[in-house]
């Protein structure tokens, strides 16, 4: 949460992908409500970065599922438009590794784990009031929560020639 510094969501996936993305969301999503809007780089996974070719819609497959729920999409110009995002991800690469290393911890499985715990600590050390503690997440439509996975999974459009052949 770029207001609070605080985290609100980790997840250890095997690749950042937009796969991984999904899953982040979902479980944030899950935990939180949607949000109006994400910040996020320009990561291949959130921005098309090379118009044309076989994708018209100028969306990622994540471009399309967060358009799909009404979320917002905010492209930072540089890490540090980021501000308190970029320094957060150097603690965690600085302080997250050797807590890991620190308690023996080498999967994702005792990582994924471990972060429940890491999250409420980092907060006590770093996470400041909000000036207005409003709660600005929106509840899913029941059409979105049914829809849920559907929404945050690869989509593509294929067709079929005249033999059949996709």
């Amino acid at each position: 949460d770029d207001a609070t510094s605080r985290l609100v969501n980790l997840m250890f996936v095997p690749a950042e992908t937009t796969l991984g993305y999904f899953a982040a969301l979902n479980e944030y999503i899950s935990k939180h409500g949607k949000p109006r809007a994400i910040y996020t780089d320009k990561h291949a996974v959130f921005k098309v970065n090379t118009p044309g070719g076989w994708n018209t819609t100028g969306l990622t497959q994540f471009g399309r599922a967060i358009k799909q729920l009404n979320i917002e999409a905010i492209f930072a110009h540089s890490p540090e438009a980021k501000g308190r995002v970029e320094r957060a991800n150097s603690t965690l690469q600085d302080r997250l590794v050797k807590e890991l290393r620190y308690f023996g911890i080498s999967t994702i499985t005792e990582a994924n784990k471990f972060l429940k715990q890491y999250i409420k600590e980092y907060n006590k050390k770093f996470a400041v009031e909000p000036k207005k503690p409003t709660d600005l997440h929106r509840i899913l439509t029941h059409r979105e929560r049914f829809m849920l996975d559907k929404i945050l999974s690869i989509q593509t459009n294929r067709k079929a020639n005249k033999n059949l052949i996709i």
